[in-house]
């Protein structure tokens, strides 16, 4: 927690100006910055949509980054978030439509599991 706290105090340029859009709650969604998720700190975390977001740097690239963000995603992953990772190049050209994809990733999941199954080939809904 205090390390989260910290990273609070120091975002990269990307993360402070995606910030600046998700903190407006766009879409009533609440998002959280540098979010404890077990031993990992998350860089921008939706609860009520269990969605994640990943700034990505050219960091993530080199060495045994790419290994460590796998091992970082899967663990995300098993405990009921879905990640979505942006380029830190990306949110700087257009930090206002990174802002509106996340939130319509948020708001309409690939994945329904209310929904049931899919419907078999040849059947409608």
């Amino acid at each position: 927690m205090v390390r989260a706290r910290e990273l609070r105090k120091v975002m990269s340029k990307p993360e402070f100006a995606l910030w600046q859009q998700l903190r407006q709650r766009p879409g009533g969604l609440k998002f959280r910055r540098q979010h404890p998720i077990g031993p990992y700190i998350v860089d921008f975390c939706c609860l009520s949509a269990g969605l994640v977001v990943e700034i990505d740097g050219i960091a993530h690239d080199m060495g045994d980054r790419p290994a460590r963000d796998e091992q970082r995603v899967r663990f995300i992953k098993e405990n009921g978030f879905r990640v979505l990772r942006v380029s830190a190049r990306r949110v700087l050209a257009d930090v206002e439509g990174t802002a509106a994809a996340i939130v319509a990733r948020a708001e309409s999941p690939l994945h329904r599991p209310a929904d049931g199954p899919p419907p078999r080939t040849g059947e409608d809904k």
